[in-house]
């Protein structure tokens, strides 16, 4: 897993090449995939890297690409804007926190 990416859909190529094939959705207590149909609560996942992109020309498109692995061995990608208005838990704030 590199450092960093130029591109969010270089990060998402290089990333899904080393297994990460889920793509979440992030719900109020955790995150959801589609294709699975399936939920995990915050609880369930680890955060194990992010990456910041800022768009070059609009802060509209900042967005925050998270991988993810869960307590049930799936891996996977969520996107995000970026200090997007959604109402997710607060357990789940703090999952998502950059550190």
């Amino acid at each position: 897993m590199k450092e960093g990416y130029d591109t969010l859909s270089t990060a998402i190529a290089d990333l899904q090449k080393e297994g990460y094939n889920i793509n979440f959705d992030l719900v109020e207590n955790g995150v959801h995939s589609k294709d699975l149909k399936k939920q995990w609560k915050a609880g369930e996942i680890e955060v194990v890297k992010f990456y910041r992109f800022e768009g070059m020309s609009s802060t509209g498109d900042n967005s925050i690409l998270y991988v993810l692995e869960c307590k049930t061995v799936e891996k996977g990608l969520l996107v995000n804007a970026y200090g997007a208005d959604q109402y997710i838990s607060t357990v789940m704030i703090q999952k998502l926190q950059m550190k």
